[in-house]
């Protein structure tokens, strides 16, 4: 496709540099640039663009884009700025815009978001999970992992994991990743970055799901600072329709900003005695400082057996809380798909493991699909 690209752009010096980059690509016209908004309004309708970078670096830029919008009704507006913010990001998307571009960009920069803004949009309706345990040793990676492939695959839906478990992380081993970015330099990086930069310092799984994989070593916990962290979640939920955070064990800095930032946070606890019981009910009693957590919270219990209906009723009981679900002891199963590279759900897709994820993830569709549990 030829992009017949408008460029509007109030900075002279940034008109100059950015028409370049538009005009050395082979496949992208600058049918017209306006210093103006106002003559691009009345003049560009003769040139026909299906792509209008506008500059949002102004006072009037809401009002700006919908004038736009009305005289253009067959073009794609990317609004550009500086320096992208999650807030106003937003509002341009809620306001009709296509996506957002930071300037000055490179022709892969302009290429790449012309190709994903113009075809899906960007993502403004994620639903944030965090994964917390009070204890480590709750199963919670295995969980995570396979929870987030079914998404993928029941949705057909962008999926990303955040391995935020600063010291102990194991989400790459996990899925057998060899990452060339991770958590310390996206974190490092983000406030010079776009959304669509981000999405590089992701390591792919396959074609729905991608993981920003943790620290390669324990010494990183503090070069990630929680500001940075809490950027970084924003930003990443423009990329995906399901983010899954996992955050290392207890009430720490980390799991409490992810918890924050979440629409929901899962409280996984392994059933191996009555300690486990005992942990999750005082993790409880902490997110009752939340007014919603009854909305917010859920709990999930794993290694449970027998893993039925029953089961989760008598662990509702027994903690006085609803449990969303509980998951069977599939240790071989696990470490049987470990050892070939694979996924217990792709392993043994009928397995009580199987079920009970896929059970999870319909409720998690269903939440996202009533307006519930959005971060």
């Amino acid at each position: 496709m030829q992009y017949k690209i408008m460029l509007v752009e109030h900075n002279r010096l940034l008109l100059e540099q950015l028409s370049k980059v538009i005009e050395s690509a082979q496949d992208m016209e600058l049918a017209a640039r306006y210093q103006n908004s106002n003559d691009a309004l009345g003049q560009g309708r003769v040139f026909n663009p299906n792509i209008i970078l506008l500059d949002a670096d102004v006072d009037n830029a809401t009002e700006l884009l919908q004038e736009f919008i009305a005289s253009f009704p067959q073009a794609a507006i990317i609004c550009t700025g500086e320096k992208w913010q999650a807030d106003r990001t937003s509002h341009f998307i809620q306001s009709g815009a296509s996506g957002y571009l930071i300037k000055p960009f490179s022709y892969a920069n302009l290429k790449e978001a012309i190709r994903t803004y113009t075809t899906n949009g960007m993502e403004m309706d994620s639903q944030v999970m965090t994964f917390f345990s009070p204890k480590g040793k709750s199963g919670k990676t295995t969980l995570i992992a396979n929870l987030a492939m079914a998404l993928g695959r029941s949705t057909g839906e962008q999926v990303g994991i955040i391995d935020a478990d600063l010291q102990f992380g194991d989400m790459a081993v996990f899925f057998n990743l060899e990452p060339q970015s991770t958590i310390y330099e996206a974190t490092r990086d983000v406030s010079f970055l776009s959304p669509l930069e981000l999405r590089s310092y992701f390591t792919k799984v396959n074609d729905k799901v991608s993981v920003l994989c943790g620290t390669k070593t324990p010494s990183y916990i503090d070069k990630v600072s929680i500001p940075n962290l809490e950027t970084l979640i924003k930003m990443s939920k423009s990329l995906f329709k399901y983010l899954l955070i996992d955050v290392p064990a207890g009430f720490n800095p980390t799991s409490i900003a992810a918890a924050e930032m979440s629409g929901m946070t899962y409280v996984v606890s392994m059933l191996n005695g009555a300690y486990e019981v005992k942990h999750a009910q005082r993790a409880l009693e902490i997110f009752e400082a939340w007014e919603d957590y009854k909305q917010r919270v859920k709990v999930v219990f794993t290694r449970v057996v027998p893993c039925n209906q029953e089961s989760q009723r008598k662990m509702s009981e027994a903690i006085g809380y609803p449990v969303e679900a509980v998951v069977p002891n599939a240790y071989m199963v696990v470490s049987k798909a470990a050892d070939n590279g694979q996924m217990a759900l792709d392993l043994e897709p009928d397995s009580p493991l199987a079920r009970s994820i896929n059970y999870l993830a319909g409720r998690i569709i269903r939440q996202n699909d009533t307006g519930r549990g959005a971060g």
